[in-house]
């Protein structure tokens, strides 16, 4: 039996969120090239949000962003508080188009027009990995299930019903698949249906849930466009997903949000909220002091020390590395470092060392690749990365971009290829374990942890430690 849920108390916040302001605006004209493109979305992690610097980005928005430019447009961009509102709202014409992280489903397309799809995704049963995993539909039927209202994990719900009568579930209007998978998470609800890139995503975040059972086929996402939309907005929105995806710009902006997010399991996730609660609070000062000496993000530098030595200022590896950020000597001597063992030296100097890396990649490699590569060079040095950017070209692959770059990386350890190289073999599969470990520590800090602002007030930094230390502390209660 299907049930709509009363807003929930945990959400009154969200669920009081004026979304009618946007009922308030007359639907708009039809779209031209002259005017504006309106856009649905919503704030998530799979979608759009803010970045360390105040910016918004993620995969929607950079997609949108693209094929403005394409247009020769302004975006003008409406975020709903709801996943459940996007589509009502795209149906009533406060909108040209919706890119929302929405499944193109059977009903969808009997009320709405789409794009070429960008993402493969599939429904996915979430649990508590605490609990017994689920091993049959049977399991479920006594069980409480909550699901997104007008989601197509909602549409799979309802055709199972046809032929399990007593499954139960609760359909919410008010509230998006991130905060469901939160609910499972704090044991508030026994399981969610939700997309599979969402919860890769969310574990790095409530590492204490897990996937289970999937439901019904593969899912394509694509941008929705009203059923009496613009044909030509449509016509260019295949135009712009046929070129992107043949130039390699689709494949790079999956790697950019997509490429890192399954590489940590449960154990690893467990030692960062460990170590952000017991180490992080004695050195924070001294990554907030690599910022204001290299610009980089101290949440970066932090993301980096942890995967070098999990912020153990004593640390010492087999090859002779030492300290919190895991120098070698000749690299120490030459930054002027006097005792590795030292957080305060250590980390100062494997911030300038990073930056000194990254400034040393040639200009036309452009952000985010360059710092990913910067990364795989402080892990085996500029040689071995420009070996790998050698063979990667020689395999046919674009060596300016760190999607192709890392697929070059691990064969510089097979015989067959490091001869070939100027320098020799090197262990390239850890550059690129190293690197993509260190942009995921990297999300989770910038979610936990507010930005470090130098010119900010006394007041205003100690209100910012004490917000990161609740955010953390709570984040802990969720995982234990």
């Amino acid at each position: 039996m299907r049930h709509l849920a009363a807003p929930l108390a945990l959400l009154a916040i969200t669920a009081s969120a004026p979304v009618s302001l946007i009922d308030q605006e007359p639907p708009l004209q039809r779209f031209s090239i002259a005017g504006e493109l309106v856009v649905l979305t919503r704030n998530s992690p799979t979608t759009r949000y803010l970045d360390a610097d105040g910016n918004f980005i993620g995969l929607e928005h950079d997609l949108v962003e693209m094929f403005a430019r394409d247009l020769g447009v302004p975006v003008r961009y409406l975020e709903v508080d709801s996943y459940s509102d996007v589509l009502p709202q795209l149906e009533r014409g406060h909108a040209h188009m919706a890119a929302a992280g929405l499944s193109v489903t059977p009903d969808r397309t009997q009320r709405f027009l789409f794009s070429p799809s960008y993402m493969e995704v599939q429904q996915v049963l979430v649990y508590n990995a605490t609990l017994p995993r689920p091993r049959s539909l049977k399991e479920l039927e006594t069980k409480r299930i909550e699901v997104v209202s007008d989601s197509s994990g909602a549409e799979h719900l309802r055709r199972l019903s046809g032929r399990m009568p007593r499954l139960d579930w609760t359909e919410v209007p008010t509230i998006n698949p991130e905060d469901l998978l939160m609910r499972v998470s704090e044991g508030n609800a026994s399981y969610a249906v939700a997309g599979s890139h969402i919860v890769d995503v969310a574990r790095n975040f409530y590492p204490n849930i897990a996937k289970g059972m999937a439901f019904g086929d593969v899912e394509k996402l694509a941008w929705a466009f009203p059923k009496d939309g613009d044909p030509l907005l449509v016509r260019r929105s295949r135009e712009f997903f046929t070129r992107i995806t043949a130039d390699g710009t689709l494949k790079r902006l999956m790697d950019r949000y997509y490429g890192h997010v399954k590489r940590l399991d449960r154990s690893d996730l467990d030692n960062l909220f460990d170590a952000v609660r017991t180490r992080l609070p004695e050195y924070r000062a001294l990554f907030q002091e690599a910022q204001e000496l290299t610009g980089l993000d101290w949440r970066f530098v932090a993301a980096l020390a942890f995967q070098e030595s999990h912020w153990d200022p004593m640390a010492t590896s087999p090859t002779g590395v030492r300290g919190m950020m895991m120098l070698t000597s000749t690299t120490a001597d030459r930054l002027g470092v006097k005792d590795r063992l030292d957080p305060r030296q250590s980390i100062l100097a494997g911030a300038r060392y990073f930056v000194n890396l990254r400034n040393s990649l040639p200009p036309r490699i452009a952000e985010p690749d360059r710092t990913w590569m910067a990364l795989a060079a402080y892990n085996q040095g500029l040689g071995h990365l420009e070996d790998g950017r050698v063979l990667a070209q020689r395999m046919g692959f674009n060596p300016d971009i760190w999607i192709d770059v890392k697929k070059a990386l691990p064969l510089i350890a097979r015989s067959d290829y490091y001869v070939t190289l100027k320098h020799g073999f090197a262990r390239g599969g850890e550059a690129v374990a190293l690197t993509e470990n260190v942009r995921t520590y990297y999300d989770i800090l910038v979610r936990l942890a507010d930005p470090y602002r130098p010119d900010a007030p006394v007041l205003d930094k100690l209100l910012t430690t004490f917000n990161d230390e609740f955010k953390w502390s709570s984040l802990k209660a969720l995982t234990n």
